[in-house]
């Protein structure tokens, strides 16, 4: 009787903590389902306020309830706010607002436009819409997704800014007119973040419409700005784009210089790239050897090192999210914990935050309810599943709920110390924002898919495999699916190899081996031509061999690890 009565008791206690587990799970899911209705509203109440009051132009101003034009009257809240309407699961209006935008955008216009934010926002934002156009229920046209109307805007859109390229250094001047190109009295200074910030957005474009001059222009822009770092591996603020001299040498990870990196660890995941990875590991190297200390980072002069700044800025709140990515779990988390912690001072990230004095700078209290502190908690929270996470969720909700909620969608904050608001609602609330705190909440979402679920391309690759996960999202939230550049350029490149084989067939008999050709009489007695060697292609420059890829990239490119802790994998493994 003792022993039964002992084994009873001992099942019971085994047995109550997986019941209490269960309990617990089962509050966690409820909460979780909770905040997700709780984001959805916040985002319609944002969303039909800026379609009652500010619709077509760019932004919604929340406190008089009117609209204004700011990067350029693309009607961009609506761009922007594209794919998170599929994300929150509305195709009905992800469909009609696909339709609306391809009748209404026009982008001959006479408008000085910035290329920074057009190629992230627009181009980014109608790409991501286009990927996700079959999953949104849109009727696809055959040879979709290489192919499609919300392609076809975004390349036009593209088309507008290359005239910025045209630099001697290769990269680009900030801004262009998109009727004229650039104004002959335009400013070659720019900043960083403005160079080298397009090889996510121009590798797609060039890898799914078969064009490389969108991911040339890219490519060049960011080998320009490798060759200026220091002599201790910094690059400052803005720089000179004809001289490549700086302008601006305080060099950190914020305002100015931000979306470099990260493009640089995106690029590489999404293109399996290793050169764009050695860039960022070189750029990882010097970072933490000057400008880290105590899990801050500070600003300091790009040539001696030197503190210059030593300010926490709340652009900089991405960076945990970005070393996330390549699994240095215990530096995020120990930085993310420093970033949380002057939220929970504010309810807000403020612009600028002096370290030392553990408050606001002058002049730069405000929070425009950026989203880089959410971003980094959702892929942090991917990653480690730690609850804390879920905390800066939770109180990102309350605090936007009850500082900047208005009659008119959200103010942002003028002043963090009182809670003053601003008369504008940023375009990047609805496309970034308001999507990484859905995404946290939502651990099923399809952008989280592990591989799981996928649908095939019906382009000239009928054996694509699409939508499987590993999406990598722009510096505007705006998710690219990899598998499609791989789907396209491959049908591209065999395309490119069937003509050569075309063209070789075609060649006189009499040729020797490797497509040489022999003397012609020519008067002047030159064969300036450069002859073609067996890897060679008239696709190619003249004497420009075909390089094989220094990273295999697989049929189903990328895994759901990929994308939660983005390893980047530069071996045959």
């Amino acid at each position: 009787m003792l022993t039964h009565l002992c084994t009873t008791i001992l099942c019971v206690i085994h047995v109550l903590p997986v019941i209490n587990h269960a309990k617990g799970k089962e509050g966690t899911d409820q909460e979780m389902a909770q905040y997700r209705e709780r984001i959805k509203s916040m985002f319609y109440h944002a969303y039909n306020s800026y379609l009652e009051n500010a619709f077509p132009y760019d932004e919604l101003r929340p406190l008089t309830c009117d609209g204004q034009d700011t990067w350029g009257s693309f009607s961009l809240t609506l761009i922007d706010a594209l794919d998170t309407l599929l994300i929150l699961g509305n195709h009905t209006e992800f469909q009609r607002v696909a339709s609306l935008l391809q009748d209404t955008v026009d982008f001959d216009i006479d408008v000085n436009a910035s290329v920074f934010e057009t190629n992230i926002r627009v181009v980014g934002g109608l790409l991501s819409a286009h990927l996700l156009s079959k999953r949104g229920g849109m009727e696809v046209e055959p040879g979709w997704p290489c192919s499609g109307p919300l392609l076809r805007m975004a390349e036009e859109a593209a088309r507008k800014l290359l005239p910025a390229f045209q630099t001697p250094t290769g990269m680009p001047y900030g801004t262009v007119n998109l009727l004229m190109g650039v104004n002959p009295t335009e400013t070659p200074v720019t900043c960083t973040a403005g160079v080298g910030t397009f090889i996510l957005e121009f590798a797609t474009l060039s890898q799914l419409t078969g064009d490389p001059i969108f991911e040339e222009v890219a490519r060049k822009a960011l080998r320009s700005l490798w060759k200026t770092r220091s002599d201790i591996g910094l690059v400052g603020n803005h720089i000179d784009v004809i001289t490549s001299k700086w302008v601006a040498q305080d060099a950190g990870i914020g305002a100015g210089v931000d979306s470099y990196f990260e493009y640089l660890v995106k690029g590489a995941i999404m293109l399996q790239d290793e050169e764009l990875l050695s860039m960022f590991l070189e750029y990882d190297k010097s970072i933490r050897n000057y400008t880290k200390f105590d899990d801050w980072y500070l600003w300091v002069q790009m040539h001696k090192g030197t503190v210059s700044m030593p300010v926490f800025q709340s652009l900089e709140a991405f960076w945990p999210g970005l070393q996330s990515l390549l699994g240095d779990l215990d530096n995020a988390m120990r930085t993310f914990h420093n970033y949380y912690t002057v939220w929970r001072q504010f309810g807000g990230l403020p612009e600028f935050y002096s370290i030392p004095q553990g408050y606001t700078v002058d002049k730069r209290e405000g929070y425009p309810l950026r989203p880089e502190l959410i971003e980094s908690a959702m892929y942090l929270y991917r990653a480690t599943g730690d609850p804390t996470l879920l905390q800066l969720g939770r109180d990102a909700v309350e605090s936007i709920e009850k500082i900047t909620r208005v009659h008119c969608g959200f103010a942002s904050v003028k002043d963090l110390r009182d809670h003053k608001l601003d008369n504008r609602m940023e375009s990047f609330f609805l496309a970034e924002t308001v999507k990484y705190l859905y995404l946290l909440f939502d651990p099923d979402n399809f952008l989280h898919n592990s591989g799981s679920e996928f649908e095939t391309g019906s382009g000239p690759q009928a054996d694509c495999i699409l939508g499987a996960g590993g999406y990598i999202f722009n510096t505007e939230a705006h998710p690219l699916d990899p598998a499609a550049l791989h789907c396209c350029s491959r049908a591209q490149e065999e395309r490119r190899e069937l003509q050569d084989i075309l063209l070789s067939l075609s060649e006189p008999s009499g040729n020797p081996p490797g497509g040489q050709s022999q003397e012609t009489g020519d008067p002047a007695g030159s064969t300036d031509s450069p002859t073609l060697g067996s890897s060679e292609s008239i696709a190619l420059k003249p004497g420009t061999r075909r390089k094989a890829p220094v990273l295999s990239c697989p049929m189903q490119p990328f895994s759901a690890r990929l994308a939660v802790l983005g390893q980047v994998f530069t071996d045959s493994t």
